[in-house]
């Protein structure tokens, strides 16, 4: 089998014209531009938008990088096009705040809408027989993955193949957490929709990553590092190596090994530009132990409750904006206002199906994940 090529190309800045030619350098060592868009086709660059954050926040794939990859492929002789579908705020709202609406259209790319979308079917009926994917996904001729390097409280990190959870439109990505309440499976259904929509180019962010509370409340630290490959699990995996943490920690880097989407082995994958090692951080803020399937646990509450890792709000960092409440995708609410809004919500953790999307919609990093002493004597954190 041949091995999967990862160009990592060093990158301190976003300065514009510097993350354009790092892009081109990249490119180029994959092969060249020619080898992922022909001229005239209709190209879609695919950000994560998890919320309208800044910038700064590290929550976002920069707008120097989509302004760059927007670039390339025009020169390139395409017509391009971007757009997300973000968690809680609404996706204009969202690009704009997060400066990726301005770069995108000052780069000649235009804005859609990822509201709406199709069924397509999944052939192997595993996890599912099918999912929703948004419109402007299905009618392009070609994909293009920005993701972000950033931690993740449920699968490790978020990287190439997470970020194609965004292509599944609206609300329904909440709906997939109560109905995936293992990570495990959660873990597949991620590795399916990128099977099913598969990007020609992925690209991560990694000029600034974000560590420790991810995927929006951790701490932005440099790692001055672009990535691109053809193959998702292989760009995840070598991220994974950036920050000395195991791949085969992983479930979305070991499930998608498994069912064909890429390779993560360090002899299957061949890294192009940069030595790995002047990149690495052995420092970074990551939880590096295994994540392991709760399904045996996730559905007997007195167990649940003293072994799994959960949501916890610091109320001193609370203003009660109720944004946990709105993303909470149990039907009963496991985070709610018990008092109207004179004090801040109260998880009920006997409803609480672990997936986060609380922590993930909070813009004052209140919530963080807490394990109790059995789940970390079991090795569940």
């Amino acid at each position: 089998m041949s091995r999967s090529r990862v160009a990592l190309v060093q990158c301190p800045t976003y300065d514009p014209d510097r993350v354009y030619e790092a892009l081109q350098r990249g490119i180029a060592l994959l092969g060249g531009v020619d080898r992922f868009v022909q001229p005239g086709e209709q190209l879609l660059l695919k950000p994560n938008l998890l919320a309208g954050d800044v910038p700064d926040k590290v929550v976002t794939t920069h707008p120097s990088v989509l302004a760059g990859c927007a670039r390339i492929l025009q020169e390139a002789g395409a017509d391009v096009a971007f757009g997300d579908s973000p968690g809680l705020d609404g996706p204009v709202h969202a690009a704009e705040r997060a400066g990726l609406m301005e770069a995108g259209i000052e780069a000649g790319a235009a804005f859609v809408d990822f509201s709406s979308g199709r069924r397509i079917h999944n052939p192997d009926g595993d996890p599912v027989s099918g999912f929703p994917i948004a419109e402007p996904v299905l009618e392009a001729d070609g994909l293009i993955n920005l993701a972000k390097m950033k931690t993740h409280q449920l699968v490790r990190v978020t990287g190439a193949v997470k970020n194609l959870f965004g292509c599944i439109p609206g609300k329904r990505k909440a709906l997939y957490h109560v109905q995936f309440q293992d990570v495990m499976g959660f873990s597949a259904l991620l590795v399916e929709i990128a099977l099913r929509v598969r990007p020609r180019l992925h690209v991560m962010d990694g000029i600034v990553a974000m560590e420790g509370n991810g995927p929006r409340s951790g701490d932005p630290t440099p790692m001055n590092a672009l990535l691109l490959s053809e193959d998702p699990v292989a760009l995840d995996a070598t991220f994974c190596r950036l920050i000395a943490l195991d791949p085969a920690n992983v479930p979305t880097t070991t499930i998608g090994a498994e069912r064909g989407l890429g390779q993560y082995r360090a002899e299957q994958i061949e890294i192009l530009g940069d030595p790995i090692e002047e990149l690495r951080n052995p420092d970074f803020r990551v939880v590096r132990t295994r994540v392991r399937s709760n399904a045996y646990l996730a559905h007997v509450t007195a167990i649940k409750n003293v072994t799994l890792p959960k949501p916890v709000i610091d109320e001193a960092l609370c203003v009660r904006c109720g944004k946990c409440v709105e993303a909470c995708p149990v039907p009963d609410k496991a985070v709610r206002f018990d008092d109207g809004r004179k004090a801040p919500p109260r998880y009920h953790y006997d409803l609480c199906i672990r997936c986060y999307c609380c922590h993930e919609m909070c813009p004052e990093r209140a919530v963080e994940k807490h394990t109790p002493l059995l789940g970390r004597i079991l090795g569940l954190g």
